[in-house]
């Protein structure tokens, strides 16, 4: 895939894989109180449908990204879109809760395959002077995905049912199947046929599982033995990789080289402190504040639209400038946008909820391309799929985290009930203690990012 056409059409294909992921996660978020209502869910339970699909995505992700340098990143992507448009058909077909709970952690999988590849087949075909700008064009699909979400989903939810969601979202995956299996050329591997790491994914996937349950299950004490669990799963982990011959992760790239540890670190907790934004405020938008799911898919807009903007402005950025300057500034400029959400009342005017939102938005953009660039400008070409699946795994071990963090916080001060008027208080009261936290872990990410060493010298050289 040398050719300026091949090249163009990877772009176009990745970035579309890359909005169906987000628009998928931000539509859905608009379209929760919908669903709870329907199958009459508690908070608690509510979460669950978006933390599943987290979940699942972040357990396959590694496991995916080695397969995909030693067996083709375009096979595990384009099977990743079949799968996603597969599992959206029968989450908006489903009738009970969890049945569309189990196929939206199919439709996770379907998400990690598609992130485990995307940005590796970005990296094997562009040159690196030209990968800040790409990395922020397809940072953009991203958040046009986050933007159209809230949007869409609002007055998809609000017209015709939350189950138009997920028909609209196997229709991109469709697309992103057929255009990616016909216009991806498919690549040489270079990496030797190796044993796939069964018992590594195994236990990987067992520990996330046993943390996030056991943070849901929080302040109870079998939440607190699942975490340890979780833990000490994770020290066996980790064992094992550097032990086994076949590794899903390759733990020299992390003690070996400072700027790809620190990017991923200043990624998983940029991604931690921001995600549960948008969950966060539409169900403060529609419960506290009494807005329809299309108007608070509206108010949501702004940050995204922020994003989408000045992503590729970023990107071309940290072609020209060291990446860690750009990203750190970003970080800095996000952890202000949150903390201003931590005093959020009944009465909050709607220019001060946009004015954070934009905040959060232009910090974002100034983060995710030029620290992508970073990760990927630190490795060789043989390890593209597994840099770029633990940078998506970062990202979505951030997000699962972070909705760990609110599952915790709405056990604590709403419990297991529905979120009926009664309950608004104590709604409003752990939304501003989720961004008080997030605020906070977002600024211990700026230290994480700004000292993560130069990439230029290192990019420069291969």
């Amino acid at each position: 895939m040398n050719g300026a056409w091949n090249r163009k059409s990877a772009l176009l294909v990745v970035a579309l894989g890359y909005f169906l992921v987000t628009f998928t996660i931000s539509s859905v978020n608009v379209a929760l109180p919908s669903i709870g209502k329907e199958f009459a869910l508690d908070a608690v339970s509510l979460s669950w449908v978006v933390a599943t699909y987290l979940l699942t995505s972040v357990m396959f992700l590694l496991p995916f990204g080695k397969l995909a340098d030693t067996g083709g990143r375009k096979k595990i992507f384009v099977y990743g879109a079949l799968l996603f448009a597969l599992a959206s058909f029968f989450s908006g077909i489903a009738n009970v809760a969890v049945v569309l709970i189990c196929f939206r952690a199919l439709q996770g999988i379907g998400c990690g395959m598609i992130l485990a590849t995307g940005i590796a087949i970005l990296t094997s075909v562009f040159p690196i002077g030209e990968r800040g700008t790409v990395f922020g064009i397809n940072t953009a699909s991203v958040y046009l995905g986050y933007s159209v979400g809230p949007f869409l989903g609002g007055f998809l939810t609000q017209n015709l049912g939350w189950r138009s969601i997920f028909f609209v979202g196997l229709l991109v995956a469709l697309t992103t199947f057929a255009l990616g299996f016909w216009k991806i050329a498919t690549e040489k591997v270079d990496v030797k046929k190796e044993r796939f790491d069964f018992v590594g994914s195994s236990v990987y996937g067992v520990t996330l599982l046993l943390v996030i349950y056991g943070f849901s299950s929080l302040p109870a004490t079998s939440g607190a033995l699942l975490i340890m669990a979780g833990i000490f799963g994770f020290l066996i982990f980790i064992q094992w990789e550097k032990r086994t011959k076949n590794p899903i992760l390759r733990l020299e790239i992390f003690s070996k080289n400072l700027p790809f540890k620190l990017s991923n670190i200043a990624a998983l907790i940029n991604y931690s402190a921001t995600f549960p934004v948008s969950f966060l405020l539409s169900l403060y938008l529609q419960h506290v504040r009494g807005f329809s799911s299309q108007n608070a898919g509206i108010i949501l807009l702004a940050q995204p639209i922020m994003q989408a903007i000045f992503s590729p402005i970023s990107g071309k950025l940290s072609d020209r400038i060291e990446p860690r300057i750009v990203s750190s500034a970003g970080m800095a400029v996000t952890a202000v946008g949150l903390f201003l959400f931590a005093i959020l009342d009944v009465n909050t005017a709607l220019w001060f909820i946009e004015f954070s939102l934009v905040l959060i938005g232009f910090g974002f953009a100034l983060f995710a391309a030029p620290n992508t660039n970073a990760v990927m400008s630190s490795v060789k070409q043989r390890f593209y799929g597994i840099a770029s699946a633990t940078l998506s795994t970062m990202r979505q071990t951030g997000q699962v985290l972070s909705m760990g963090v609110v599952t915790l916080i709405f056990s604590i001060y709403i419990g297991r009930v529905q979120i009926t008027p009664e309950y608004y208080p104590q709604l409003l009261s752990s939304t501003r203690v989720a961004f008080e936290i997030f605020g906070a872990l977002c600024s211990l990410g700026v230290l994480a990012s700004f000292f993560r060493g130069r990439v230029r010298t290192l990019s420069s050289a291969r």
